[in-house]
C-alpha cells in the first residue's frame, strides 16, 4: 500500500514518466522509483519547512505585529532562517528549558553557555542583529513552544542603532510581555537592562537609559497591580563606566562582551537562578562558633517579622514605593513574608528584587537587644543591589558596594559573591568591618532595639546570621 501511494504521488509530480506494465520489469523498475520518490518528497518537505522560517518579506511585514522595520542585511536574513530552522528540530529536546531570548549578545553565549550553568537545562534563542520587533514575531515558535521554565530577555540595542524611538521599543516590549503572560502567568521572566555601549556604535547612553526607563515604567505599573512575574537585573550599571558608556574591561568592541564580560553576566544571573530554586538547592555546611546563637535558622523566618510602619507618600519619580504596616506581624514558621519580599531559601534569607524598581521596607527580629554583642553575617548582592543592616533601628548600609557605594574603595569586597560583615557593639558604639576592612569604627546606635534588614533596590541575600552576647 505504501509503495502504491508513493508511486502514485511520484507520478503525480512527474506525469511524463511511464512505468512498465509487465510483472518483473515493473517490480524492478518500481524499487528505484519508490526510493527516488521518497527522497524527493522528503526534500520537498524539508525545503518547505526551511522556507517557513524565512524572514518575512516587506509586504508580509506590513501585516505583522510590532513597530520598526525589520533589518534586511544578508547576514541577519541568513541567520534568521538558518537558526530558526535548526531550532525547530529541537522543540521536543528543549522543552522546559531556561530560554534566553535576544540578539548577538545573547547568541554569543553559544549552545553550551560557556559552561556557566551546568545544573540548568538552557536553550539559546539569540539571533545576531535582531530587534524587539523581530523577537516579538518569532516569540511563539522559538520560545513559547518550548514551555520554558524561565525566560531571560536582553533586547533593544539594535533598535536604537536602527533609529527606532524608545517609546516604540517600549511598546514592542509590552507586546512581548503580554504574549508571555497570555501563554502563562507562572513563567519567571528575567529582564536584563540594555547594556551600555557608545555613541560611536550609534547607541548613546542617553537613549539606552530612555529605553531602560520605558521598560521599567511598564513593570512599575504592573507592580502597582500586584504583578511580580518579572525580575529586573541591572546589567546597565554592571557594565557601565563613569561616563555611562561600555566599560572596555568587559567588552571587545564597546558592544559585544568579552570572555570576562560573559563571566560577570553569568555570575549575576546565577544569583537569580538560585533564588528561583534552580541551583544551590542545599545550604552550605556551616559550624556555629562557640558562644554564638543563630538569629536565622536557615529554614524559615521564625524570630523575624514586621513592625508598625507609619505610611509615607509614595513617589512616582523616581519610582519609589514605601511599604507601611498597621500592626506588628510575626513570621514564625513561615518561609516567606506575607508579600514574598523576604524569603528563606536553602539556608539564605533573601531580600528579593522588587518588581517596581525601588520598594522600601524592613524585616525585624522579634527580639530586642539591650546588651553588648558581636553580630556576624554574610551577604551577597546583585548588581546595584541595595539593602541595609539595622542595629537597634539605626541603619548601616549593606549594598553592592562597588556599584552602589558608599564603600566603593574596599579592596576585599567580592561583587556578586559572599562577603562577611562583623559588628561589635559596646555601649552605644558599633565597630563594623566587611571582610576585615573597616566600614565604621564609631557608629553610634540606640541603647536598645531589634536588628533589621532593609529591602530597597535589587536582590540582596543574607546567611549565617549569628550573635554572641558580650560580658
Amino acid at each position: 500500500m505504501l509503495a502504491d501511494s508513493v508511486e502514485y504521488a511520484f507520478i503525480e509530480l512527474n506525469p511524463s514518466l511511464k512505468i512498465p506494465e509487465s510483472g518483473t520489469m515493473k517490480t524492478v523498475f518500481r524499487i528505484p522509483v519508490i526510493l527516488f520518490a521518497l527522497c524527493s518528497i522528503f526534500l520537498v518537505n524539508a525545503l518547505a519547512a526551511e522556507d517557513s522560517f524565512k524572514l518575512p518579506s516587506v509586504e508580509e511585514e506590513a501585516n505583522l505585529p510590532g513597530e520598526g522595520a525589520l533589518r534586511r542585511y544578508d547576514g541577519y536574513v541568513n541567520k534568521w532562517q538558518r537558526l530558526r530552522s535548526e531550532w525547530s528540530q529541537r522543540i521536543e529536546a528543549d522543552q522546559n528549558a531556561v530560554v534566553f531570548l535576544g540578539d548577538s549578545i545573547t547568541q554569543g553565549w553559544g549552545k553550551d553557555f560557556k559552561g556557566m550553568f551546568p545544573d540548568i537545562k538552557t536553550a539559546n534563542r539569540g539571533i545576531g542583529g535582531d530587534t524587539t520587533r523581530g523577537m516579538l514575531i518569532r516569540l511563539k515558535k522559538d520560545v513559547l513552544s518550548l514551555n520554558p521554565r524561565a525566560i531571560v530577555i536582553l533586547m533593544g540595542t539594535n533598535d536604537i542603532e536602527a533609529g527606532v524611538e524608545p517609546a516604540a521599543i517600549g511598546r514592542n516590549f509590552d507586546k512581548i510581555l503580554a504574549a508571555i503572560q497570555e501563554h502563562s502567568t507562572e513563567i519567571p521572566i528575567v529582564l536584563c537592562r540594555v547594556f551600555p555601549s557608545s555613541a560611536e556604535k550609534k547607541r548613546p547612553s542617553s537613549i539606552i537609559q530612555q529605553v531602560n526607563a520605558r521598560y521599567e515604567n511598564t513593570l512599575f505599573e504592573a507592580a502597582m497591580k500586584g504583578d511580580s512575574q518579572v525580575t529586573v537585573l541591572d546589567t546597565w550599571t554592571l557594565f557601565a563606566n563613569e561616563s555611562g558608556d561600555a566599560n572596555p574591561l568587559w567588552f571587545r568592541d564597546l558592544l559585544h562582551l568579552n570572555a570576562e564580560g560573559y563571566q560577570k553576566w553569568g555570575t549575576s544571573l546565577s544569583l537569580i537562578f538560585a533564588t528561583l530554586g534552580y541551583t544551590e538547592t542545599e545550604p552550605e555546611p556551616f559550624e556555629l562558633e562557640k558562644g554564638y546563637r543563630r538569629l536565622f535558622n536557615g529554614k524559615d523566618l521564625t524570630g523575624w517579622g514586621v513592625l508598625v510602619t507609619p505610611p509615607k507618600k509614595n513617589a512616582k519619580r523616581p519610582k519609589l514605593i514605601f511599604v507601611d504596616h498597621k500592626k506588628d506581624v510575626s513570621f514564625d514558621g513561615k518561609t516567606k513574608s506575607d508579600d514574598g519580599r523576604y524569603a528563606a531559601i536553602n539556608g539564605r534569607l533573601v531580600v528579593t528584587t522588587p518588581p517596581g524598581g525601588r520598594r522600601i521596607q524592613q524585616l525585624w527580629t522579634t527580639e530586642s537587644f539591650d546588651y553588648d554583642f558581636v553580630l556576624k553575617l554574610e551577604f551577597r548582592a546583585a548588581p546595584y543591589g541595595d539593602s541595609g543592616l539595622f542595629l537597634r533601628k539605626k541603619q548601616l548600609q549593606v549594598r553592592d558596594y562597588v556599584t552602589a557605594g558608599p564603600f566603593e574603595d574596599l579592596k576585599e569586597y567580592r561583587p556578586q559573591d559572599w562577603n562577611e560583615i562583623v559588628v561589635k557593639v559596646k555601649g552605644g558604639i558599633a565597630h563594623a568591618t566587611c571582610n576585615g576592612e573597616l566600614l565604621d569604627d564609631n557608629f553610634e546606635i540606640p541603647a536598645t532595639g531589634p536588628i533589621g534588614l532593609e529591602g530597597d533596590r535589587g536582590q540582596v541575600e543574607y546567611r549565617r546570621i549569628r550573635l554572641k552576647r558580650l560580658p
